[in-house]
């Protein structure tokens, strides 16, 4: 028997009419939250796993009495991404208005159920609304269910009976998923029942620690792991790898081959990138171009709108508001515009409609990463996902061979549970001590439920309550106020006056950078509170160089600075006026290791194989194009004839020379990441320095690091 026929009659003949079949993780799925259970499932991009988290809880709020106005918010869906709540909310119109209208001609009364989105763009009176009449299924984020947890709109809450966690992958690595993890056991704390938990993810491994992440301490979690079709085959990729130059070592004779005009730039790829990215394009009706960096979208979306005089793209990134961003994201969707180049904006499981085709420049920042852009074509069941890579350098074809051969296999990275950041822990106790007097056993064993949590000792639990509460190892600390009140004699906390202001202010991990919004200015002026929309975030170095009256580039919208505020780039538009194109700092994290060993693998299998067959090789495993893998092929051979060596993962190549003003330069080749390079170079120049007095310069990136010594060490 098929897991639909356990549905209502409606909600049967809704899915009927709308899907040939349930797909593998559906069937299973729905077998696994039918009975109960927690619940993560794992299928690829595509394969109905929203719908299977969603339908059965649909299919009994529709079955179920009306409850009080109170009492109705009984599903809870987080998602890490604000654009995702949005599309997601979106998505949910169908099968509501679709079980409706199927229950209406059986004759079958249902209730009518209720959709809303929290997020921190939510407007306060929607906010307030919601806190007066709360939804059947409420959509938010895990900040904005922290906030609601230390307010009064906890009360809302208490009802819920399924918590849906999609893209769970994304943030159990993060301080961004203890912190959920934490309010995930403090919504537990306050439910009249325990929730059943669903979580949704296309890339993870190990799927058992996923699990524990979900589940937490003490909770059993049915894994659901299946490919994307009805049958449960796996993914399918149509996958290339492209180089748009006969030779990538030597761009300046391939410019003169191609002659390009007399002031394009000799010793660069886009010259000759741009054109083909402009070709496939006007191929295919629908494509989504994936830059690994906020400035790289916006200024490859300014070159495409350029070289096609016409507005050809936009581009999508988390620093472009909310408003303009879901107006780029309808325009792909509507057809309106050919193209989208964005960040990790649009990775997650976003439903883009028909894109056939992705095209990511440079290699993906992780396997998993690339499995998230290249699932965003041929997003729908069965379809096979096209997407075409092109490397910007030599350096970056190595990353991109590896990167796509392991995203064919399914070789993504290992997920690494945070374990125990006392400074979210921190944030979390100064919340609940704000909102309830607590038990410190009671407190303690909530927060070690909580997976990230559940080795936590209690030297470290005292030694955060001790610095919340005023106990400070020394006069250093002195300015700083207690939060809490903690009564050793009773084991009770509770939170000081204005803890509650604290917490609710200070939400969510802390960033490693700083931004600035960017917002329209208004002829009242900012002093009588004329500040109109919000159009963005700019970072912080970006806005210490900007001067009012510079123009700069947003959204592939030219905007001019107006003033500049201590929180806010005010500013007016500037249409058809050239501008400084804006960047961002800390866009990627580095080489994942698993990545980086495979890196060094490669390596050493192309330099133990003849030219032919390493070509072979690469075209074969890799998808690389036959100039590709010829260039590669070239790489290896002169890296091996300049140092004699490889840095593949069983060497490390250490080069020295002088550089042109007569000092030392020493580099350390490695294939390990920046993840590794980064603390290995402050060592070594840490210990450098030391050992010879002298000023030590360093600098890394994930293919090794380099230290500047002065000619006088």
């Amino acid at each position: 028997m098929s897991a639909i026929e356990q549905f209502s009659a409606p909600t049967r003949a809704w899915f009927s009419a709308t899907f040939p079949a349930p797909t593998a993780v559906q069937e299973r799925g729905w077998e696994a939250v039918a009975g109960g259970r927690h619940t993560l499932m794992c299928a690829p991009t595509g394969s109905g796993k929203t719908l299977a988290a969603f339908l059965w809880s649909i299919d009994r709020l529709l079955q179920e009495p009306v409850p009080a106005a109170a009492e109705r918010c009984r599903v809870l869906y987080v998602s890490p991404l604000k654009a995702l709540t949005v599309d997601v909310e979106r998505n949910l119109r169908a099968p509501l208005r679709g079980i409706a209208l199927a229950a209406e001609r059986a004759g079958i009364a249902v209730p009518e159920l209720h959709v809303a989105v929290r997020t921190g763009d939510t407007p306060a009176s929607a906010r307030r609304d919601m806190e007066r009449h709360p939804p059947d299924l409420l959509i938010t984020t895990p900040e904005s269910l922290f906030l609601l947890l230390t307010s009064r709109a906890r009360a809302m809450l208490e009802t819920v009976r399924w918590v849906i966690v999609d893209e769970i992958h994304s943030i159990a690595a993060t301080k961004r998923g203890a912190h959920f993890a934490l309010s995930l056991e403090r919504l537990v704390a306050r439910t009249r029942g325990e929730p059943q938990r669903i979580g949704l993810s296309a890339t993870q491994r190990p799927l058992e620690e996923i699990g524990r992440f979900l589940g937490g301490a003490g909770r059993e979690v049915s894994l659901v792991e299946t490919g994307g079709g009805v049958d449960g085959a796996a993914k399918l990729f149509d996958l290339r790898v492209e180089v748009p130059v006969e030779d990538l070592g030597d761009l300046e004779r391939d410019a003169d081959r191609r002659e390009l005009a007399a002031d394009a730039p000799r010793r660069s790829i886009w010259p000759a990138l741009h054109p083909r990215l402009l070709e496939l394009i006007g191929a295919h009706r629908s494509t989504i171009v994936f830059a690994n960096s906020r400035r790289l979208a916006e200024r490859l979306t300014a070159q495409l709108n350029e070289l096609a005089g016409t507005e050809l793209a936009r581009a999508h990134h988390g620093s472009i508001a909310r408003e303009l961003r879901v107006e780029v994201e309808d325009g792909l969707k509507s057809g309106r515009l050919p193209a989208i180049v964005a960040t990790s904006s649009l990775e997650l499981g976003i439903d883009m409609g028909a894109v056939d085709l992705v095209i990511q420049v440079e290699a993906p920042t992780s396997v998993a990463s690339g499995i998230q852009r290249i699932g965003r074509a041929g997003h729908h069941v069965g379809e096979p996902s096209t997407g075409v890579v092109f490397p910007k350098f030599r350096g970056d074809l190595l990353e991109c061979a590896v990167v796509v051969a392991r995203m064919l296999s399914g070789d993504i990275e290992t997920t690494r549970v945070l374990r125990c950041p006392l400074d979210v822990l921190a944030q979390q106790v100064v919340a609940m001590a704000a909102m309830d007097e607590w038990q410190v056993d009671e407190l303690a064993a909530l927060v070690r439920r909580a997976h990230p949590f559940s080795t936590l000792g209690d030297r470290s639990l005292t030694s955060v309550l001790e610095m919340l509460s005023g106990a400070y190892p020394s006069d250093e600390f002195a300015e700083l106020r207690p939060r809490v009140v903690w009564d050793r004699a009773a084991g009770t906390l509770r939170g000081r006056s204005g803890a509650q202001r604290l917490a609710v202010t200070s939400g969510g991990t802390i960033p490693d950078r700083g931004l600035y919004g960017v917002r329209l200015l208004d002829d009242a002026g900012p002093a009588a509170g004329g500040l109109g929309r919000r159009v963005g975030e700019l970072d912080e170095e970006m806005v210490y160089e900007l001067r009012p009256g510079d123009t700069f580039v947003l959204g592939a919208t030219t905007w001019r600075a107006l003033e500049i505020t201590a929180s806010d780039v005010l500013v007016a538009p500037a249409p058809g006026e050239p501008g400084r194109m804006s960047f961002w700092h800390g866009d990627a994290l580095g080489r994942p290791i698993e990545v980086g060993r495979a890196l060094g693998e490669l390596l050493a299998e192309l330099d133990g194989l003849p030219d032919a067959a390493a070509e072979q090789r690469l075209r074969e495993r890799s998808r690389l194009d036959t100039g590709a893998a010829r260039n590669l092929v070239a790489y290896v051979r002169e890296q091996r004839a300049a140092t004699g060596a490889l840095p593949d993962h069983q060497t490390v190549v250490v080069e020295r020379f002088r550089d042109q003003l007569g000092d030392w330069r020493l580099c350390v080749l490695t294939p390990w990441g920046a993840r590794v390079h980064a603390p290995w170079a402050l060592a070594v120049a840490a210990r450098l320095q030391k050992r010879l007095g002298v000023d030590v310069q360093r600098i890394h990136t994930d293919d090794g690091f380099a230290v500047r010594l002065p000619d006088a060490a």
